[in-house]
């Protein structure tokens, strides 16, 4: 893309969603519930080949992100430079997450990929707010992928957030806190037997 005015591209960019739209996506986002002001059922697909060809942009990301449009805040998480980005924005922008998609693309996109992924995640798996502990789960499930372990507080305090979050009402929020805890086990014997005698206690399943 030429290096134009960050407004100018968002404009740009907010009319090619309209030759990228797919209503069929859209109108099954709506039927599920996803509230967007805007959406133009745009698949991540081609979300990604449009981050590709733009390149990261920190302040086309923080422009982008301020667009209350479901494609333009994906977008926003695919373009922003995880290693420029202050923790104060993230706090911005997790404010502003609205929906369990846009929740879920941000942690996948961007978060994980922060130098400080671990301390927001423990800081949004102790929310009593779910897109936040969605959030959070799914950091330290792709954390603990890469093998990176926690220390003994973060043990005791993922585990008893984990537990929290499985005894909860929302299904997504349970679904990640499994998810996490089997990546917390697959890192070694240890954390496999932390896991399955938490889980034990709390009288829930391993699956």
């Amino acid at each position: 893309m030429e290096k134009k005015d960050t407004a100018s591209q968002v404009k740009a960019i907010k009319q090619s969603f309209r030759l990228l739209m797919d209503g069929a996506v859209s109108q099954s986002m709506r039927d599920k519930g996803a509230g967007y002001k805007l959406n133009w059922g745009v698949t991540l697909p081609r979300l990604r080949e449009k981050a590709d060809e733009i390149g990261t942009n920190y302040d086309l990301a923080i422009a982008l992100f301020k667009e209350d449009v479901r494609e333009c805040q994906i977008l926003a998480t695919m373009l922003m430079p995880p290693d420029e980005v202050l923790p104060e924005v993230i706090d911005i922008w997790m404010e502003q997450v609205n929906t369990q998609e846009i929740a879920e693309q941000a942690a996948f996109n961007l978060f994980q990929h922060l130098p400080f992924a671990a301390d927001k995640a423990y800081a949004w798996i102790a929310s009593d707010k779910p897109l936040r502990q969605l959030c959070g789960f799914h950091v330290l499930s792709r954390l603990f992928m890469k093998g990176q372990e926690p220390n003994e507080r973060g043990i005791n305090e993922f585990v008893d957030q984990a537990l929290a979050a499985l005894e909860g009402e929302s299904l997504p929020v349970r679904k990640a806190a499994m998810s996490a805890m089997q990546r917390f086990a697959a890192l070694g014997l240890v954390y496999e037997r932390i896991a399955r005698s938490a889980l034990k206690q709390a009288n829930l399943d391993f699956l």
